[in-house]
Order: structure tokens, then sequence, then C-alpha cells
């Protein structure tokens, strides 16, 4: 099993799309190991957005993420990574394939509905960041 790690972001929390949201990803075979809504300080923010902090859109994107609650989640499954990527589709909902949550939902490339994992290293980072001290091998 792999592990993977999924935020609702606020823009798709806001407007009451969550639950749509959380019923795609059972639907697909991810198992929710690990849930809870929070509204990130943009100190929080910007940590977990650290890697892009040299980028253009740091500020816009770590306020974005700040400005209400999101839904962080462990997800669980074989190819997880993979699969909950191939769910969201492509990070601008504008290229995004007909079926995917970001086509569906998002609004632009930042208020785009989910985030998820790109790769293994991310993924064990982004679940230690929001779920620390959670031993998901139980």
């Amino acid at each position: 099993m792999e592990r993977t790690f999924a935020i609702i972001k606020p823009d798709a929390v806001a407007r009451r799309l969550a639950g749509r949201i959380l019923q795609r990803i059972e639907d697909e075979g991810l198992v929710i190991r690990a849930m809870h809504m929070r509204h990130l300080t943009r100190r929080e923010a910007e940590g977990f957005y650290a890697v892009h902090r040299e980028r253009p859109f740091f500020g816009s994107l770590t306020a974005y993420m700040a400005s209400g609650p999101c839904i962080a989640l462990a997800l669980e499954a074989p190819a997880a990574i993979a699969t909950w990527r191939a769910v969201m589709g492509a990070t601008d909902p504008a290229k995004a394939e007909a079926g995917t949550i970001r086509r569906e939902f998002g609004e632009s490339i930042e208020r785009n509905a989910t985030h998820g994992s790109d790769g293994p290293e991310t993924a064990t980072f982004e679940l230690g960041y929001f779920f620390p001290g959670i031993d998901f091998a139980r």
C-alpha cells in the first residue's frame, strides 16, 4: 500500500464541495486514513509551500491557503499518488481532462479545489507536516 497527502483547498470548502470531493476519493478506491479541517495561518502555509518560496506566486498562494479552512487528508491505496493525481487532473483546470476534480470544480490555477503530493518524498513531508506523530502503519 502507498500513502499520499491531499488537501481540499479553501475555495472548494467555501463552495461546499467537500462532500462531493470526499465521495469521489472513496469512489476511486482511495482509503481515507486520516482527515481534519483546519484554517492555516500564513506562517503555516508558508512552511508547507516553502519549496516555492522563490517563485513569483508564493505570496498569493500562501495568502490564499490561509484565507479559509481546508481539509487535510491522508489517503492510502496501491499507487495512491498516481491515482490521486489522475483523479485531480492538471493544475490548470482549463487544461485538465474532462471528469477530473479540477476540471469540474477548479476556478483557476491557484483556486483549483485540491492539492496532492507529487511523489513519495513529498508525500512523506506533507503527511508529517499535517499529521505529525501519526503512525499510518497500524
